[in-house]
């Protein structure tokens, strides 16, 4: 598998559950995992409510796929797109798929395109059903991609977590109705902190990146940017629980960071 800056990606995009305004807010976001190869959009082209989409499928290059909507209240859209994903996994020459809705039906598609060894990436709306989120091997919301296009800090979301306790217990607020860490459920500390405790050598500490990329693994959704964060470090170094350690390399322009719980130090330190 290429380097994810690297990956070959299809991008399918389910027309009848994606923002259209958002869309080159969106390939912008793609275009950090890998590069384009095959870019798709899948709706009934000659309902009226479509017609928006022409410029926005002419201004990002994607190739329109007319799907009838053969019932009413039925969305035949699915169905193509699920029969495309499948063809182009055995002869697209591909890396991975972008699967662009906020729809739970492509849940099985994004499994099964996992189990032959494809990279996911899921983008939609926070609306989203779990599901879906979870199926993939990271997932976006299009939110976050909004707000980072436009400038701005985008609002908290909250934090989904596969777990099946739904409540859980809420952290203290401050004056501003932001909890004391900033915008970090106290949910997402627990899963830094065992995530910490599970990559951690015996002196406690954990390698960034590899914390980065076990979180995702953990929460497909995990994005620093949920909490108001460009970067996982700036998350990190916000919360008083971790020891945050720099350590200079061979290179003098590159740094590694490393981590530790101070809840978990070992006794010795």
């Amino acid at each position: 598998m290429p380097q994810l800056t690297e990956m070959r990606l299809a991008v399918l995009i389910d027309a009848d559950n994606a923002p259209r305004n958002s869309i080159g807010d969106i390939m912008a976001e793609i275009a950090v995992y890998g590069t384009p190869t095959i870019k798709r959009t899948y709706g009934d082209w000659t309902a009226p409510n479509m017609a928006g989409w022409k410029s926005i499928l002419l201004e990002n290059a994607f190739t329109p796929i007319q799907q009838y909507a053969y019932t009413t209240g039925k969305n035949a859209t699915d169905s193509a797109m699920i029969i495309d994903a499948m063809d182009i996994l055995y002869t697209g020459h591909i890396d991975g798929f972008c699967l662009v809705s906020s729809d739970s039906d492509f849940t099985r598609l994004a499994t099964r395109l996992r189990e032959a060894g494809m990279k996911v990436i899921g983008i939609g709306e926070k609306k989203t059903p779990s599901p879906f989120i979870v199926a993939c091997d990271k997932f976006i919301y299009v939110e976050i991609i909004r707000a980072a296009a436009a400038g701005k800090e985008p609002a908290s979301l909250k934090s989904r977590v596969k777990v099946k306790k739904k409540a859980e217990a809420a952290p203290m607020e401050n004056a501003n109705g932001h909890n004391d860490n900033g915008h970090v459920p106290a949910s997402m500390i627990s899963l830094i902190a065992s995530s910490v405790a599970d990559i951690a050598d015996e002196d406690g500490f954990a390698f960034m990146g590899e914390l980065g990329n076990l979180l995702i693994k953990k929460q497909p959704d995990f994005d620093p940017r949920n909490y108001g964060f460009q970067k996982l470090t700036q998350l990190i170094k916000s919360l008083d629980r971790f020891e945050i350690d720099v350590r200079q390399t061979n290179s003098p322009h590159i740094k590694h960071i490393f981590l530790r719980d101070k809840q978990s130090k070992p006794e010795d330190d």
